[in-house]
């Protein structure tokens, strides 16, 4: 039997197992040495089914996505891959249709818990990480939301206040 709690505590289980290399993976974002061209930087979720890969995107006030062409090979610009395609809860062969079954009749409230969760897991991650070093602005999203985690002021903002702020 499924329920929303025992789906949210196996989701936490599944993220908290990738946290030392998320921290790892955000410290290295906090040392690039940026092109001066970047606006922010936009910590990304994309989330399928069990599986979430999180990339860091470096990006301008346009919403574009910013590249250097420089030689200087020290510059960084574009994307980074903090995680790929991790498993975040395992649902047992024998038990899927009725996972499915019980998934679509809550599906809002699993949704919203569900982000919850994995937003609280990245923004543990990026404090342990001392993100806020970055001098960049930074915010975590989820592909394709309208909302956003403003990672330096602590607060969901709508996207497009990323890009006016």
């Amino acid at each position: 039997m499924f329920t929303i709690e025992s789906h949210i505590n196996s989701l936490k289980q599944g993220l908290q197992q990738h946290s030392d290399t998320l921290v790892e993976r955000i410290k290295e974002t906090c040392k690039l040495n940026y092109y001066k061209e970047i606006d922010l930087l936009d910590y990304t979720a994309f989330v399928q089914s069990s599986e979430i890969s999180l990339m860091m995107y470096s990006m301008d006030k346009h919403a574009n996505e910013v590249f250097y062409e420089g030689n200087d090979s020290s510059i960084f610009s574009g994307s980074y891959d903090l995680l790929e395609e991790i498993e975040t809860y395992n649902i047992p062969d024998d038990k899927e249709d009725e996972f499915w079954a019980f998934y679509e009749t809550s599906d809002l409230k699993i949704s919203e818990a569900e982000t919850k969760a994995i937003v609280e897991w990245f923004v543990e991650c990026w404090n342990k990480a001392d993100g806020k070093s970055s001098t960049l602005p930074a915010y975590f999203s989820f592909h394709d939301y309208d909302t956003c985690y403003d990672l330096q002021n602590d607060e969901w903002i709508t996207d497009g206040d990323k890009w006016e702020g």
